[in-house]
C-alpha cells in the first residue's frame, strides 16, 4: 500500500466516525454548543470581563507614557542652556513610578484573570466529562457495536473533546478576548491621534486575516485526517493491552509492533505536512506584519517631518507600540486558528455523541405490581448493526416458572435471544411479548431490576469483593453479602484472604471471579434469570457447587439457560434448538432427543467427549 492510501485510509477512518454520524461544525455552531455550559458561571464571565478590560487598559499605558515622555525630554533638550538635572530626574521619576505601578496592577489582574480563567475552564471540562458519560450510559447498545464506535475510538472522541473544549473556554477568555480588546483599543487610539497612520494600520488587519483564513481552509482537512490517525492509534494500542496474552503467547510480539509503527509512521507523515504548510503561512503573515511596521515608521516620521498639526517625535514611537498592540492578536492568529480549528474538528465527535438522538436506548412506561416471566417471541427477525444476521422467523414460548435451555452450535443466535429479551437490541422483524405486553411498551429499567444476568464472560468493576457483590443490590447489607457469597460458594476462599470482603475483586482467579458474578445475582433476587454459560470457566467441582446453588435459586423462577454443559440442560423442562439463527426443534429433553437431528447430534458428541462410557465404568467399578 503506497503512503498516500494509507494516508486515505487515516482520513476515512477518522470520517467514519466523525462526519458520517454529524454535521460539519462551525465557529458559530461549536459556540451556541459551548454556551450553555459556560453560562452556569456567569459570576466567573463577568469578573473576567472586568479584569479583561482593566488589562487591556494597562497595555496602552507604556505607548502612552513614552509618547509624552520623549516629547518634554526633546523639549528640555531643546531649551538654550535650560537643561536641568532637576528638571529630568523629576521627568523620570514620574515616568517610573507610572510603569511600575503599571506592571504591579497588570501583574495582578493577569494572576487573577488566568486563575478565574483556569478555574472556569476545569469546571467547564468536568461538566463536559459528567454529561457525555450520563449521555453514554443512555445509549442502546448497537450504538456501541456500530463501526467505528469502538472503545479506543469511542475513548478518543470523548478525551479529545472535552480537552479540546475546555481549552477553548480558557483560550477566549485568557487570550483571544484580552488580545483583541487591547487591539481594539489600540486602534481607537491610533485614529484619535492620527487618522491617516489609524487607517494604514486598519489596511493592513483585513489582508492578515485573509491569509489566516486560506490557511485554516487549507488545514482543516489535514486536521480530520490526523484526528482520525489519533482514533486508529488508541484503538490499536487498546487491542495490544487486552489481547496481550494471545500476542505473547504465539510470539507475534514483532507483527504487533510493525502494525503499530506503520501507523505512527502514516500519523508522522500527516503531523510534518500540516506543520510545512503551517510555517508557510505563518512566515507569509510575519512578512506583512512587518510591512504594516515599516509603514507607519515612515507615514509618521513623513509628517512630523511636514510639521503636520498633532505629531511629534513622540507620536512616532507612540503609533509604533500601538500597532504592536494591534498587531498582537495577529501574531497570535495562527496559534489561535490552530486552536479553533481543533476544536471545530474534536467538537464534531464529542457534539455528535451528546446529539445522537436515535442512539438513546428505547424505554416504555408500563410497571406491572408483579412480572411473572412469561415470554412469547413470534416471527423474530434480527440483524446486527454490522450487518450480521443473526435470526430468522424466530417464534418459541418460555413460560413462567420454567427452566428453558437454548441449545445450538456457537453463532446459532442464543445469547441473541438473550439479548433481546433484556431489550439490549430492537428486533427488526415480528415480536417479543413479556406476561402478555410488548417489550417495547414496558419501561426498561423496571423490565431489568426483575431480570437477573450471568454471562459466561462477567465484568468485574474495580472495587471490593463486596463492592461487587452489591453491585446486584446497593441496598443490601453485609450479612446480605455474606449469604450470597455462601450461595455462590464463595465465601470459605474470601474469609481466607488478607482483607475479606475487602479484597480487589480483580485480584480474584477467573473462578473467583465467575463466583462473584453469581452472587451478584443472588443478591438480587429476581424473577427472571439469564443464564449464559454461567460454569464456563469452572472446574468440575466449582461447576457442581454452582449448578446445586442455580438449581435452588431457579425455584419458582422463570430461568432461560445456555450452555454447552448437557448435564446442565437435561434436566430443562422445555428446550429450543437453534441452527443458523433459526429453531429447528422445540419440546422436552426427551422428546427432542428421539426426534434425532441436531440436539442429538450434539449431546451424543458431549457424552463422547466426557468419555461416559469410561466414567460409568470406573463409577460402578470403584
Amino acid at each position: 500500500m503506497t503512503k498516500t492510501k494509507e494516508m486515505q485510509n487515516i482520513t476515512s477512518e477518522g470520517n467514519a466516525s466523525t462526519l458520517n454520524e454529524t454535521t460539519k461544525m462551525t465557529i458559530w455552531g461549536l459556540l451556541k454548543n459551548i454556551l450553555p455550559y459556560v453560562l452556569p458561571y456567569r459570576g466567573l464571565v463577568a469578573v473576567t470581563l472586568v479584569l479583561t478590560f482593566i488589562g487591556s487598559l494597562m497595555a496602552q499605558v507604556n505607548a502612552v507614557v513614552l509618547d509624552r515622555a520623549v516629547d518634554r525630554i526633546n523639549a528640555l533638550i531643546q531649551i538654550p542652556g535650560g537643561f536641568s538635572w532637576g528638571s529630568a530626574v523629576s521627568i523620570l521619576t514620574v515616568i517610573s513610578i507610572i510603569l511600575l505601578g503599571k506592571e504591579v496592577v497588570a501583574a495582578l489582574v493577569t494572576f487573577f484573570q488566568r486563575y478565574y480563567g483556569e478555574r472556569m475552564r476545569i469546571l467547564v471540562s468536568q461538566d463536559l466529562s459528567l454529561k457525555v458519560v450520563e449521555r453514554v450510559l443512555t445509549f442502546r447498545m448497537a450504538f456501541f457495536s456500530t463501526e467505528g464506535n469502538e472503545t479506543g475510538r469511542l475513548q478518543s472522541r470523548i478525551d479529545r473533546g472535552i480537552m479540546s473544549l475546555s481549552n477553548t473556554v480558557y483560550n477566549f477568555f485568557i487570550e483571544i478576548l484580552p488580545l483583541f480588546t487591547s487591539a481594539v483599543l489600540a486602534l481607537a487610539l491610533m485614529f484619535m491621534a492620527n487618522v491617516y497612520v489609524g487607517l494604514v494600520a486598519l489596511c493592513i488587519v483585513p489582508i492578515y486575516f485573509y491569509v489566516t483564513y486560506i490557511q485554516a481552509g487549507r488545514m482543516k482537512g489535514g486536521l480530520r485526517s490526523i484526528f482520525g490517525g489519533h482514533q486508529a492509534v488508541s484503538q490499536g494500542i487498546l487491542n495490544i493491552i487486552e489481547s496481550i496474552n494471545v500476542i505473547k503467547s504465539f510470539n507475534r510480539e514483532e507483527i504487533e509492533a510493525n502494525r503499530q509503527a506503520e501507523l505512527q509512521r502514516n500519523m508522522t507523515g500527516l503531523q510534518i505536512n500540516m506543520r510545512k504548510q503551517s510555517y508557510m503561512f505563518n512566515g507569509l503573515k510575519s512578512f506583512l506584519e512587518q510591512i504594516g511596521t515599516v509603514l507607519i515608521i515612515i507615514l509618521t516620521a513623513y509628517l512630523v517631518l511636514i510639521d503636520y498639526p498633532g505629531m511629534s517625535i513622540g507620536k512616532i514611537m507612540y503609533h509604533v507600540m500601538l500597532f504592536a498592540n494591534v498587531s498582537a492578536p495577529i501574531r497570535q492568529l495562527h496559534r489561535i486558528y490552530d486552536d479553533m480549528n481543533d476544536a471545530l474538528i474534536y467538537a464534531e465527535g464529542f457534539f455528535g455523541i451528546l446529539q445522537a438522538k436515535e442512539e438513546v436506548e428505547p424505554t416504555g412506561t408500563y410497571q406491572p405490581e408483579k412480572v411473572r416471566g412469561d415470554f412469547e417471541l413470534s416471527h423474530v427477525d434480527f440483524t446486527y448493526p454490522g450487518g450480521t444476521k443473526a435470526l430468522t422467523d424466530v417464534s418459541m414460548r418460555i413460560e413462567s416458572g420454567k427452566i428453558t435451555a437454548l441449545v445450538g452450535l456457537s453463532g446459532a443466535g442464543k445469547t441473541t435471544i438473550v439479548n433481546l429479551l433484556d431489550k439490549f437490541y430492537q428486533p427488526q422483524g415480528g415480536s417479543i411479548k413479556l406476561d402478555g405486553t410488548n417489550l417495547n411498551q414496558w419501561d426498561t429499567r423496571w423490565l431489568r431490576e426483575h431480570i437477573g444476568l450471568v454471562l459466561q464472560k462477567n465484568h468485574i468493576f474495580d472495587g471490593t469483593i463486596e463492592e461487587n457483590i452489591k453491585y446486584g443490590n446497593p441496598e443490601a447489607t453485609h450479612e446480605d453479602v455474606i449469604w450470597a457469597a455462601k450461595q455462590a460458594f464463595l465465601y470459605d476462599q474470601v474469609i481466607e484472604l488478607p482483607n475479606g470482603f475487602n479484597t480487589s475483586a480483580l485480584q480474584l482467579s477467573g473462578g473467583q471471579q465467575q463466583r462473584v458474578a453469581i452472587a451478584r445475582m443472588f443478591i438480587k433476587n429476581p424473577p427472571i434469570i439469564f443464564l449464559d454459560e454461567p460454569t464456563a470457566s469452572l472446574d468440575a467441582i466449582a461447576t457442581e457447587q454452582i449448578k446445586a446453588s442455580i438449581d435452588a435459586i431457579k425455584q419458582g423462577r422463570t430461568v432461560i439457560i445456555i450452555s454447552h454443559n448437557i448435564g446442565q440442560i437435561i434436566d430443562a423442562d422445555q428446550i429450543y434448538v437453534l441452527e443458523h439463527g433459526k429453531v429447528m426443534q422445540g419440546g422436552n429433553p426427551d422428546e427432542v432427543y428421539k426426534q434425532g437431528g441436531l440436539y442429538k447430534d450434539i449431546f451424543d458428541a458431549s457424552a463422547r467427549s466426557m468419555n461416559v462410557g469410561k466414567i460409568a465404568e470406573t463409577i460402578s467399578n470403584p
